[in-house]
């Protein structure tokens, strides 16, 4: 059986036992502290000097004169026990390390000395912490086998005297008793090591997660913050856009058209200063003594006609609602999230065509019906006139698809031969109860 080998590098919660497999051996005892090692010691010692005594009155007789040569021979059993003890002391440090190798070294020492007990003890436990029998059977064996040295041929041997088999089967019972509860201990130690480790790596786990979900939901927050800042300015900074790229292109224009394309630029920049102070209203949401106004309502499908009247200077919008209920917009049949994900698919349509292809032909298209699907088509033409070059990010569509996938839908966008774009967008319509 191999009871020690070079050990593996030591952690901060301890290294397992040399010679074990890094797979089967449990994570080694925590890091002792100054006083909790000092301690262990001075019990070690402490019992090693109460059995040196103990032992000394039981070797040195009492009453009469002591012959010189049993004198002599009774000092150097005293000193050789003492010395083992101490001896034995020196090895304790190494028992987090070797903790089979010192438990039997320490073990097999008590068969000379008494003295060693107190080491051997100790290293007992500390052996029995691990909770492998492999580890703990061979200190066992080797505290009865020191027993039966010690009562059976040992302290015969100094006091001239013979021990009865039954003096040895009582002694090495008493030694099994000792060694036992030294297991027993050990055990308790090191199921209770075991269970504070546990629950502190199940703390430190749920503080991982905490501060996972806590990240996740602060990312979550602002790509919807950064989706709706897109969503209600991407709109109107476009057409601010276009307005001064007309101003700049257009020399031709009257003063009166001139200050019709800058009304519609100053209208549209506040809009959009307006939209952006409430959007930034919702960072400052519950910041303690300020007072933050109420977050308007999004705007839905019913709306569509303002989008339409916003782009009708720069292409020709047309809406056919006519595979729609009625043959109308829906104003309370759709579903909130689905009517305000349908506005934003239509906003986006609209921004890009009036951005790449501007004085083109627009159409709208909505049909669907509840229980069903809403179909959202917005297909522009080719553009009549150059574009200004407007920059663009180029992650609206991007944005508008994820937003139509958490509403449960799906988009596909597509260009034509022509110069054509096509937008769609199919959103579940839940009947009303």
């Amino acid at each position: 059986m191999q009871l020690a080998a070079p050990s593996p590098p030591a952690s901060r919660r301890g290294a397992g036992p040399a010679g074990a497999s890094p797979a089967l051996s449990p994570p080694g005892p925590p890091a002792l502290r100054p006083w909790s090692r000092t301690w262990r010691y001075l019990a070690a010692a402490g019992i090693a000097f109460l059995m040196w005594i103990f032992t000394s009155v039981d070797l040195l007789p009492q009453e009469g004169a002591v012959p010189t040569e049993v004198e002599a021979r009774m000092g150097v059993a005293l000193l050789l026990d003492g010395l083992l003890g101490i001896f034995a002391l020196l090895l304790l440090p190494l028992r987090r390390r070797y903790p089979a190798v010192i438990g039997v070294v320490t073990g097999l020492l008590t068969g000379v000395s008494t003295a060693a007990l107190g080491a051997a003890a100790v290293a007992a436990v500390s052996a029995a912490t691990w909770r492998r029998w492999r580890l703990v059977l061979p200190v066992v064996l080797a505290w009865v086998a020191a027993t039966v040295v010690y009562e059976g041929l040992w302290r015969p041997s100094l006091l001239e005297d013979t021990s009865t088999t039954a003096f040895v089967i009582l002694s090495s019972s008493i030694a099994v008793g000792v060694v036992a509860t030294c297991i027993a201990t050990g055990f308790y130690v090191g199921a209770r090591r075991e269970l504070l480790s546990t629950l502190r790596q199940r703390a430190e786990t749920a503080e991982r997660e905490q501060a996972l979900k806590a990240e996740a939901a602060r990312e979550a927050e602002r790509t919807r913050i950064a989706r709706e800042m897109h969503d209600v300015l991407a709109h109107r900074i476009s057409l601010v856009a276009m307005h001064a790229g007309a101003l700049a292109y257009r020399t031709d224009l009257s003063r009166e058209e001139t200050a019709e394309a800058a009304g519609v630029i100053q209208h549209n920049a506040h809009l959009a200063l307006s939209e952006l102070r409430q959007v930034l209203g919702v960072l400052r949401a519950g910041s303690p003594g300020e007072h933050v106004a109420p977050e308007p309502p999004q705007p839905e499908l019913a709306q569509v006609t303002e989008l339409v009247a916003a782009a009708s200077p720069h292409v020709d919008v047309t809406v056919d609602a006519a595979g729609l209920p009625e043959g109308r917009l829906p104003a309370r049949e759709l579903p909130a999230t689905t009517s305000r994900t349908a506005y934003r698919v239509v906003q986006e349509a609209l921004t890009n065509a009036s951005k790449h292809a501007p004085g083109s032909a627009v159409v709208v298209r909505l049909a669907g019906a509840p229980g069903g699907l809403l179909t959202v088509e917005v297909v522009n033409g080719p553009p009549s006139r150059t574009a200004p070059g407007t920059p663009g990010a180029g992650l609206g569509l991007l944005g508008l698809g994820e937003r139509v996938e958490l509403a449960g839908g799906a988009l596909e966008h597509d260009a034509g031969p022509d110069g054509s774009f096509t937008v769609r967008a199919w959103l579940p319509w839940e009947e009303s109860t």
